[in-house]
């Protein structure tokens, strides 16, 4: 079995507060693109076990695809094996969910394999247990997320923009970003009250993000990323989740692959030329 997982951006991040369990409380939307990992699944072995073609990436139990096998597993009260091999295209620990999405990718696959034994919230419930962003990816349509970012309703008012992803050569921690940010500093509450579920979005005015300021004190080549990504011609741009990737949002897919042409001779930094999924 193969699937696709795909990242996610955000396009607007308000960070509301701190709860007693350590989570943090969001209002975000939330977005699939084209740019994915594979993920092939082999049922005939004993065992789960996981190989990943990118070396940061582990293969062993603390991975979270592993992870998820197991708690399907759990959940079905029944032993058995998975061997999962991960095609590592999206960059790890980038702001993109790319482990998230591996997890949910073998939560539904492997629900599918078993014909279909749970339900959207059976596996909603198992993936919040992995990782905030996971039952985003099962859900996998754009959706306003709330709560730690298992509440999910979904966002029609937006359409396939191109996009360009551009990742800097640095290590984020997200725990790291969530422990520095300031509440007094976060600029997205003002901009909450006129983005709401029925609204359209529109890249000039809505892109936001709390969580940018604590990044871009320690990383200022995120601001100049934004800013190149403006200046070839980018409706608008900013970081995704904690960081460091930068997106550029574009009218236009020959616009975006100017850009793509031009930031991409920078060695330090990653691009890819993607397509918000609706």
């Amino acid at each position: 079995m193969k699937i696709h997982s795909p990242a996610k951006i955000n396009l607007f991040l308000h960070i509301t507060g701190k709860r007693p369990d350590g989570y943090h409380d969001i209002h975000s939307l939330m977005a699939c693109v084209s740019l994915h990992d594979t993920l092939t699944l082999d049922f005939n072995v004993p065992e789960i076990t996981v190989s990943c073609t990118h070396p940061d990436v582990p293969e062993n139990e603390t991975n979270i695809a592993y992870r998820a096998a197991r708690c399907f597993f759990d959940a079905l009260s029944s032993p058995g094996g998975v061997a999962i091999s991960i095609d590592k295209q999206i960059p790890v620990a980038a702001g993109l969910g790319g482990g998230s999405s591996n997890a949910a990718c073998i939560l539904t696959g492997m629900n599918a394999y078993y014909g279909l034994p749970f339900s959207y919230n059976d596996l909603a419930s198992m993936g919040k247990t992995l990782g905030a962003d996971v039952p985003f990816f099962i859900f996998q349509k754009p959706a306003i997320a709330t709560g730690i970012g298992e509440k999910l309703d979904f966002y029609k008012w937006i359409q396939p923009y191109p996009i360009l992803l551009v990742h800097p050569d640095i290590r984020v921690s997200t725990e790291e970003v969530y422990k520095n940010l300031n509440f007094e500093l976060t600029n997205c509450k003002q901009k909450l009250k006129s983005f709401v579920l029925n609204t359209k979005f529109d890249p000039l005015c809505h892109l936001c993000n709390d969580l940018e300021t604590v990044t871009v004190s320690w990383h200022p080549e995120i601001e100049d990323i934004k800013n190149k990504l403006l200046n070839e011609g980018a409706l608008g741009a900013l970081m995704s989740g904690s960081g460091p990737t930068v997106l550029g949002i574009f009218s236009k897919p020959d616009l975006a692959k100017k850009a793509y042409d031009i930031l991409s001779r920078n060695q330090m930094w990653s691009c890819y030329f993607t397509q918000l999924l609706i």
